[in-house]
C-alpha cells in the first residue's frame, strides 16, 4: 500500500525507491526473495542484524547490498534530485512549509478520530451490535409482558412500572458499553504518548460517534416496546418517549464514560456503574415518590439523578394527556375510583393528571426537564475530560 520504500540499517541505506522495484533488487544483489515468503517479512529479517545467530556473515551481506544501492540506477537519481534541489536552495523552505501545512488542526483531528471510530464500531459487533440485539430483545420482553395494557383503573400501575422499567433497565444495561469504551482508551493513551491528539479530542470524538448508535437504539425499542405495551397512542407521545429514551441512554453512557476513566479495570468499572445505577433507581422517585423521599437522599441525590428526569418526562408524557376508566358511578358518586374522577356520562374517568399529583409532578416542564438532563450528560463528560486530562497512564 506505500509508494516508496526506505530500507536502513546499521545508519546505512539498504534501498531507497518504488516498492514495485524491491523484488528486482533483491534479486540483482543474489538474494531472492522466496517465492511463498511474505516480502516484508523477508525483507525486515533481512536488514534487522540485531538478532542474526552468525553476524559476520550478516553483515557481509548487508554490506554488499548496501554496496550494489550506491552502485544503482535508483541512488544516481536520488542523489542528483537531492543536488539539484540544494542548488536551488529549496530544501529548507519546502521542508518548513511542510511541518505547518502537516500539523493537523482540532477539526481535522476530531474528523479522523470520528471516522475511525465509526469504522470501528461498526466492525466491533461488541460496542453496538450485541447492544441493539440486547435492547431488541428488553423490548420484546417488555412488550409481551406488559402486553396491550386498557386505560383502565386497573392498569395505572401497570403502566407506572412499565415506564420505570424501561427507562431504568435501558440506562443500567449501558454497562455493556464499558469493555468497548476501555478498547478506546488504551488506544488513546498509547496514541497521546505519542503526541497524537488530546482528550478533548477524544471525548468529542467518542461522544459524536455514539449519538447514531443511541439514537437507533432508542427508536428500535420504542417501535416495539411501545406500541406492544399501549402507552398514548399518538405519533407525538412516541416520539416524546423516543427523545426521553435517547436522552436516558446519552446519560447512562456518559456515565460509563467518566467510571472507565476513573478506574479502568473492567471489573471495577462494571461495579461502580452498576452501583451508581442502583443509586438512581432508588432514589429515582418510583421506589419512593420525591415527596416522601427522606431529605438527605432528595436534596443530595434526587435532584441530580438523571433517570428521576427520564421517568418525570415519560409519566408526564403517558398521564398528562389521557383518562382512564374506573368502575361506573354508584348513585351519581364516582366513589369506587382509586383517584378524583369525573363521572362523563354513564362512566366514570380518571383524569392523568390526578396520577401525577400523587408524586408531586406537573405539565409544563418538560423544556427545563430536557435542559437538565444536557446539563448532567455535560458535566459527565467534562468530569470525564478532566480524568483523562490529569491521568497520563
Amino acid at each position: 500500500m506505500f509508494d516508496k520504500l526506505l530500507l536502513l540499517s546499521q545508519g546505512g541505506t539498504a534501498y531507497s525507491g518504488p516498492v514495485a522495484e524491491v523484488q528486482p533488487y533483491f534479486d540483482a544483489c543474489g538474494f531472492p526473495i522466496p517465492l511463498y515468503m511474505n516480502p516484508a517479512e523477508f525483507i525486515i529479517d533481512f536488514v534487522n542484524t540485531d538478532f542474526a545467530r552468525d553476524k559476520t556473515e550478516v553483515d557481509q551481506q548487508l554490506n554488499m547490498v548496501q554496496s550494489s544501492w550506491h552502485k544503482s540506477r535508483l541512488a544516481t537519481a536520488t542523489i542528483t534530485e537531492l543536488s539539484d534541489e540544494v542548488s536551488r536552495g529549496s530544501i529548507d523552505q519546502d521542508v518548513s512549509q511542510y511541518t505547518a501545512d502537516s500539523r493537523a488542526g482540532p477539526v481535522a483531528i476530531v474528523t479522523a478520530l470520528i471516522h475511525r471510530s465509526f469504522i470501528k464500531s461498526y466492525r466491533d459487533i461488541i460496542a453496538y451490535g450485541i447492544r441493539i440485539a440486547m435492547y431488541m430483545a428488553l423490548a420484546i420482553m417488555m412488550g409481551t409482558i406488559w402486553l396491550r395494557l386498557s386505560p383502565t383503573q386497573g392498569n395505572i400501575q401497570a403502566f407506572i412500572n412499565a415506564i420505570f422499567f424501561g427507562g431504568a433497565f435501558m440506562s443500567f444495561m449501558a454497562v455493556a458499553y464499558i469493555p468497548a469504551f476501555l478498547e478506546d482508551r488504551a488506544i488513546f493513551i498509547k496514541e497521546r504518548a505519542n503526541g497524537l491528539y488530546g482528550p478533548t479530542s477524544f471525548i468529542i470524538a467518542n461522544f459524536i460517534t455514539g449519538l447514531p448508535y443511541l439514537f437507533l437504539i432508542s427508536l428500535l425499542f420504542s417501535v416495539v416496546g411501545y406500541w406492544l405495551s399501549n402507552f398514548r397512542p399518538t405519533a407525538g407521545a412516541f416520539f416524546s418517549w423516543v427523545m426521553w429514551l435517547f436522552l436516558d441512554l446519552l446519560a447512562a453512557e456518559s456515565l460509563v464514560v467518566l467510571v472507565s476513566s476513573l478506574v479502568p479495570i473492567f471489573v471495577v468499572a462494571l461495579a461502580g456503574t452498576a452501583f451508581a445505577n442502583g443509586l438512581w433507581m432508588c432514589v429515582g422517585g418510583f421506589m419512593v415518590a420525591p415527596n416522601n423521599l427522606n431529605p438527605f437522599w432528595r436534596y443530595v441525590f434526587h435532584y441530580i439523578d438523571y433517570q428521576s428526569y427520564v421517568f418525570q418526562g415519560m409519566m408526564v408524557n403517558e398521564f398528562g394527556d389521557r383518562s382512564y376508566s374506573c368502575p361506573p358511578p354508584v348513585n351519581g358518586v364516582c366513589s369506587q375510583c382509586m383517584y378524583q374522577a369525573t363521572k362523563v356520562g354513564s362512566e366514570c374517568l380518571i383524569n392523568g393528571k390526578e396520577v401525577l399529583k400523587g408524586y408531586g409532578y406537573n405539565t409544563g416542564s418538560t423544556g427545563k426537564w430536557v435542559g437538565i438532563l444536557i446539563g448532567i450528560i455535560a458535566v459527565y463528560r467534562l468530569f470525564g475530560w478532566a480524568v483523562l486530562y490529569l491521568r497520563r497512564s
